[in-house]
């Protein structure tokens, strides 16, 4: 069940009749981003995806074995423990830490590292390679694989410490998922196709949860059951690219080509971030509010995400009707300071400056996982308040991005906003509401 956020700042106003007014208009706000929230990640959870991609699928005589990676790792393999019952004889879930929701009967559960991999990581990935050890043609690995797997469900072939750094680096210089799956599979024994030729010569039915923008199978968690499209040379671009300091070991790794064929495996495609913005553009439609799906494919630095939301509410300031523009995808954070946040509640709060004063406005941006960055918070809230809001207690906008310290930030307008783990892993949606 989600729990949302439901605490308002309300600002103090000398007219008692505007306090009032303002005061409403920030609730219905925050109830209105609450609910489009609430419908968009119930949308994109996955347990009618895996019934779809299961229904009516027959297994060989042979043994039937689940291995499941990810963040929405455990959602999927409780629907299909479900389904497949005895069927299934044994089983391996790797998660992330407070994503998994108690025991499923065969099956080994692991919690582990993100966006960092951890000692659980590797312990979780072996497990579920000696599950698959001397399996045969007749045998059948169902393979369900979701966001947040290139992290959790990992055997590094360099150093833990170094494959931690290189994680690090990336995810500071702002390098995106592509970049940082690239190299992932190159430093990993499980990652590019990897773990598929592990499972060989039983078959893999592989069922994928989207998180990466265009759907590129290979780049899903790293792609461990799925031909790796990325060559050596984009490989060593990116580490020229970032200045990335690498040892000698890595540097070789990097010229070592991945599988570009696996005659052993099936895929399914379960969701994507398309779904999640149609979700959210139906919730807006049944609030009254006018949609427009501005892309599923957003791509960009957080900051410029919020600001350009803010710019489009302002232009629209003068419309006499209810609007909302929705826009998916998956922006990245370019690290300057030290504090605390992630990149959905940097993109929010980010929109706070433009509009400012504009009654009525509220920008919202959350993670379908229900986590962003290294938070509890799924993603971040603000309105048509919340820079005098901050400004009344001393902090200004401009300094609070430039430390990346949007958590705390929101935190002191009530502008967090907590869903806890949701089941699913399907990119971010952020949404402009402009209500009249």
């Amino acid at each position: 069940m989600l729990i949302m956020n439901k605490t308002y700042h309300c600002i103090q106003f000398p007219n008692p009749q505007m306090e009032l007014k303002e005061e409403t208009e920030m609730s219905t706000l925050r109830q209105d981003a609450d609910r489009i929230i609430q419908a968009a990640i119930a949308a994109a959870l996955p347990d009618q995806a895996v019934k779809k991609a299961l229904g009516g699928r027959s297994f060989a005589e042979g043994r039937v074995r689940l291995v499941a990676a990810g963040k929405a790792a455990w959602q999927m393999a409780g629907t299909a423990a479900e389904l497949l019952g005895e069927r299934i004889e044994a089983g391996v879930v790797v998660t992330k830490y407070g994503h998994s929701k108690g025991p499923i009967a065969n099956f080994e559960i692991w919690e582990a590292g993100h966006p960092v991999p951890d000692e659980n990581s590797f312990r979780g990935a072996q497990a579920a390679i000696d599950l698959v050890k001397d399996l045969t043609e007749e045998d059948t690995v169902l393979f369900l694989v979701s966001g947040g797997g290139s992290a959790l469900f990992e055997k590094p072939l360099v150093p833990a410490e170094e494959l931690a750094d290189v994680t690090r680096q990336l995810l500071a210089c702002g390098a995106d998922i592509v970049e940082i799956n690239t190299l992932r599979k190159r430093l990993s024994a499980v990652k590019g196709g990897k773990f598929a030729q592990l499972c060989a010569p039983a078959q893999v039915f592989s069922i994928v949860l989207s998180d990466i923008l265009g759907d590129p199978l290979d780049m899903i968690a790293s792609g461990p059951a799925y031909p790796d499209s990325s060559t050596a040379a984009d490989a060593k671009a990116i580490v020229a690219k970032y200045g990335l300091r690498l040892s000698p070991e890595a540097l070789a790794l990097m010229e070592v080509e991945t599988p570009k064929r696996l005659n052993n495996v099936e895929t399914r495609i379960t969701g994507s971030v398309r779904q999640l913005c149609s979700a959210a553009e139906k919730a807006c439609r049944e609030l009254g509010y006018e949609p427009l799906v501005l892309t599923d494919s957003l791509a960009c630095e957080a900051r410029e995400a919020g600001a350009f939301l803010a710019a489009i509410a302002r232009y629209k300031a003068d419309v006499d009707h209810s609007l909302a523009f929705i826009a998916g995808g998956e922006t990245v954070v370019h690290l300057t300071g030290k504090g605390k946040g992630g990149r959905n509640q940097e993109l929010a709060l980010a929109a706070a400056e433009g509009i400012a004063d504009l009654a009525g406005a509220a920008v919202f941006s959350v993670g379908s996982d229900g986590t962003d960055g290294p938070t509890d918070a799924a993603g971040g809230y603000v309105d048509f308040t919340t820079k005098a809001a901050l400004k009344a207690q001393g902090v200004d906008v401009f300094e609070v991005l430039r430390e990346n310290d949007a958590y705390h930030a929101l935190q002191k307008t009530g502008g967090l906003v907590m869903t806890g783990p949701t089941g699913t892993n399907v990119n971010d949606v952020a949404v402009l509401l402009l209500r009249r």
